[in-house]
């Protein structure tokens, strides 16, 4: 993990269980170059827990997200919000 990563992170919540990395990708490439993206699975059954983490090539592209207000993702309203640092 690089130092300052967390800056370029978003924590995206409220998914559909039919929302994969692949319609995260797509809906938030439109803002900027997407890093990767993970949607947080259950450890046991391995089902979507309802969140993911979107990581961008710059953290300006964070502020053009924030700033869009509302995003809608496989027809449904998502929750997104800057990702806290763990430990803080």
């Amino acid at each position: 993990q690089q130092p300052g990563i967390d800056s370029a992170k978003i924590f995206v919540g409220g998914l559909s269980w039919q929302t994969t990395e692949e319609t995260l990708r797509y809906h938030f490439e439109q803002f900027g170059h997407v890093v990767s993206v993970e949607v947080m699975r259950d450890r046991n059954t391995g089902d979507p827990r309802g969140f993911a983490f979107v990581v961008f090539g710059d953290d300006a592209t964070v502020d053009l997200v924030m700033k869009e207000g509302r995003h809608e993702v496989d027809h449904k309203l998502v929750d997104v919000k800057r990702a806290q640092a763990r430990g803080f």
